[in-house]
């Protein structure tokens, strides 16, 4: 993964907001769930989420924290919740609420330390609003389902599953705009 930032770079000068609307398909252990991604918000996690599942950084990658009521929690290259792609990319807060299915960037203390974590609500979360950056959402009602499910696992220790939740794949879509 020491290559991960270079590979990343040479992705993003390929993705044109202009031209193209991106999704992101998660396909998981438990079913698919597809993103809709929100550039005109947060177009630096866009292109991070876009160009780290280009060069399949997602793909065998497990949910690693589960907190019923709360998130599911993914993008560790470890499982573990202490890896990342070996750098950070900057805040980009804005004023979407935390809401069933939102998508958003996990992070330390440190506002710009988010690299590849990410997490989905699973219900409202009013106090992470403006704290977290929100970049995407559960495009559909069967996707938000699948969050859903996943939240429903049972845990152990440090809200681990207990059974593996992985992300078999992790694809883009891409759609030219007229």
């Amino acid at each position: 993964m020491a290559d991960m930032k270079q590979q990343v770079k040479e992705i993003e000068k390929t993705i044109d907001f202009a031209k193209t609307k991106y999704e992101v398909d998660l396909d998981t252990s438990l079913g698919l769930i597809r993103l809709e991604l929100y550039p005109e918000q947060a177009p630096g996690h866009v292109k991070n989420l876009i160009s780290l599942t280009k060069a399949g950084f997602y793909n065998g990658v497990v949910f690693h924290r589960i907190i019923k009521g709360f998130m599911i929690q993914g993008g560790c290259p470890q499982g573990t919740g202490t890896g990342g792609p070996g750098y950070n990319i900057p805040a980009e807060f804005n004023n979407i609420p935390h809401e069933p299915g939102v998508l958003s960037m996990a992070r330390t203390s440190d506002p710009n330390s988010a690299g590849s974590q990410f997490f989905l609500c699973l219900e409202r979360v009013p106090y992470l609003d403006g704290q977290y950056t929100v970049f995407g959402k559960a495009l559909d009602k069967e996707s938000l389902e699948v969050v859903k499910k996943i939240g429903e696992v049972r845990t152990g220790p440090q809200d681990r599953p207990v059974e593996p939740v992985v992300i078999k794949t992790a694809t883009v879509k891409e759609t030219l705009l007229n």
